[in-house]
């Protein structure tokens, strides 16, 4: 028999009723959407470094040079940072829960094809269809748990999400180490497979779309063209301008100005009133407290990516640590990112912070610009222990930057810009590591040489000091059976060796301490964020 429906229930009430349901679901099971969605959000940040340690092992074995192979990790990050500002239109048009499913679908094949590649051109497409996919793994997911939660919980759901984010990129160079030391390159890829299947169940078994889901309206195709245009464009010239010697190559050249006129262009026409469905939503940098947040983000990309690319360098060429000892050095550093990540949740957590979030922020700061003066002043008789205290100390930092940043910016915002400046913030943090790698790279490049030119001033015909080391270095090549010419001649190359070393070094130095200054530059931001303040968040039902 038919159920009748009650003809004096209003369709307002009915829809209520059933808002009402769907929030007891979300309540009941939003703890298992936090553990699919971080599951994923590890998968995807892991990727970005996991698969660098084993670039040499890929170049080998698919017959490509240094150059060449650069393209697995440049593929990735560029198709990443293009689709990234456009999670908040993919999610409203097609829903979020399909879309995050259809992400984690999505990166999941893509990375058995990279498994399953045989050519550099095949690996590279696959990649570039895996950073699509990885997209919506951040920014959709972190804006989703902004709408599932209470306020009162944000700050501990926040850190645990955040943990995972900044501790996966230091662990991935020691897995990827470790998988390529004892299996083959092509794990690195197939290890995704059984995380995104238990991922993929969780999000599609307990999360239900936004109510923001707007699947009707025109598409800003001038938007999506001029955004794939000018930050394409600008991921390429950051990946490759070192390499090609920068605007000396016409075709940086040429890509640098595209890429200038087109997001300039792109600016224009997403302000302009004429464009009623923008693509990315930049009234939403009206904010300040979120403006002022996405310029932190860039500031601490540059910080945690560049450190990230420094360090590993400065380990294998000057202590002379393996890839895999280079990778447990870092181990340490994210566990304390990690612990203090959960502290800063703990003091945010609840309807009254414990403690206000700027003041974290600040400490956050001074602790993190304590550990890049450290790493700016070692030395090339430095050993582990130097390097491990100053990784520890610049991990604990970190824990205090992201987690009450995060909770500044997104506590001044409604729920439904949730996935708007999840996404931009998102694009902060990885273009602030690719201006970070890019800018560094260079800087290294231009500082050695700066260096070894003021050292080799003092090595002249007639200095004693000189003279004495090679006399001493001589004698030593003879001890060891060397002719009285040759050794002379070692004596004169472990002499360039030792000037080539301390040159390196000191460059090195000199980019930590460029990292230093550039948080002393933001650092006044945080004068801009606003105290977060008692807001009650309407739980998104669907």
């Amino acid at each position: 028999m038919a159920k009748v429906s009650n003809p004096s229930v209003s369709p307002s009430t009915a829809a209520a009723n059933m808002a009402a349901a769907a929030a007891s679901g979300v309540s009941q099971y939003r703890w298992w959407i936090l553990l699919g969605l971080i599951t994923a959000a590890i998968m995807e940040v892991l990727d970005t470094t996991i698969v660098n340690v084993a670039l040499p092992q890929m170049a080998g074995n698919l017959g490509a040079t240094n150059q060449e192979i650069g393209w697995v990790s440049t593929g990735y990050i560029l198709s990443n940072v293009v689709v990234l500002p456009m999670t908040a239109f993919l999610a409203a048009r097609f829903g979020r829960k399909r879309y995050l499913g259809f992400s984690i679908i999505l990166f999941m094949v893509a990375s058995f094809f990279c498994g399953t590649s045989h050519t550099l051109l095949e690996l590279v497409f696959w990649r570039i269809v895996q950073g699509a996919g990885g997209a919506a793994l951040l920014s959709t997911a972190q804006a989703t748990l902004r709408q599932i939660f209470p306020t009162e919980q944000q700050g501990i759901v926040q850190a645990i999400f955040l943990m995972g984010v900044i501790v996966a990129p230091t662990l991935g160079p020691t897995l990827g180490g470790w998988i390529t030391d004892n299996y083959t390159w092509n794990w690195c890829f197939f290890i995704n497979i059984p995380i995104g299947i238990a991922s993929f169940f969780l999000v599609t078994t307990f999360l239900q779309d936004s109510v923001q889901a707007n699947r009707s309206g025109s598409i800003d195709w001038w938007g999506i063209g001029l955004l794939a245009g000018g930050l394409g464009s600008l991921q390429y010239v950051l990946e490759e301008g070192q390499s090609n010697d920068w605007f000396n190559d016409p075709t940086i050249l040429k890509l640098a100005i595209f890429s200038g006129v087109c997001l300039t262009a792109l600016m224009w026409w997403e302000l302009s009133p004429k464009n009623t469905h923008p693509v990315v939503d930049f009234r939403i940098l009206k904010n300040k407290a979120l403006a002022s947040a996405i310029a932190l983000f860039v500031a601490l990309g540059f910080g945690l990516y560049g450190g990230t690319y420094l360090f590993p360098l400065f380990a294998q060429t000057i202590l002379g640590l393996s890839p895999t000892k280079t990778g447990l050095a870092l181990l340490p550093g994210g566990l304390a990112t990690a612990c203090s990540a959960l502290l800063c949740g703990r003091l945010l957590n609840g309807k009254k912070a414990l403690v206000d979030a700027r003041l974290l922020i600040m400490f956050g700061v001074g602790v993190f610009m304590l550990s890049m003066w450290k790493l700016g002043h070692l030395t090339t008789v430095s050993g582990e222990d130097d390097t491990r205290i100053a990784l520890l100390v610049r991990g604990f930092g970190l824990g205090f930057l992201f987690a009450p940043i995060n909770q500044v910016a997104y506590a001044s915002i409604q729920p439904h810009e949730a996935q708007q400046a999840s996404g931009l913030i998102n694009l902060a943090r990885q273009l602030g590591g690719s201006f970070g790698i890019a800018i560094l790279g260079t800087y290294l490049v231009g500082r050695t040489d700066a260096h070894r030119a003021s050292l080799v001033t003092y090595l002249y015909s007639g200095n004693p000091v000189m003279e004495s080391r090679l006399s001493g270095l001589a004698a030593a090549f003879h001890a060891k059976g060397f002719s009285p010419e040759a050794a002379k001649q070692a004596a004169y190359a472990a002499l360039n060796h030792t000037v080539n070393t301390q040159a390196l070094t000191n460059s090195y130095n000199d980019a930590y301490m460029m990292i230093l200054v550039i948080f002393v530059v933001t650092a006044p931001g945080i004068f801009m964020l606003r105290k977060a303040k008692k807001m009650t968040v309407a739980i998104d039902a669907h």
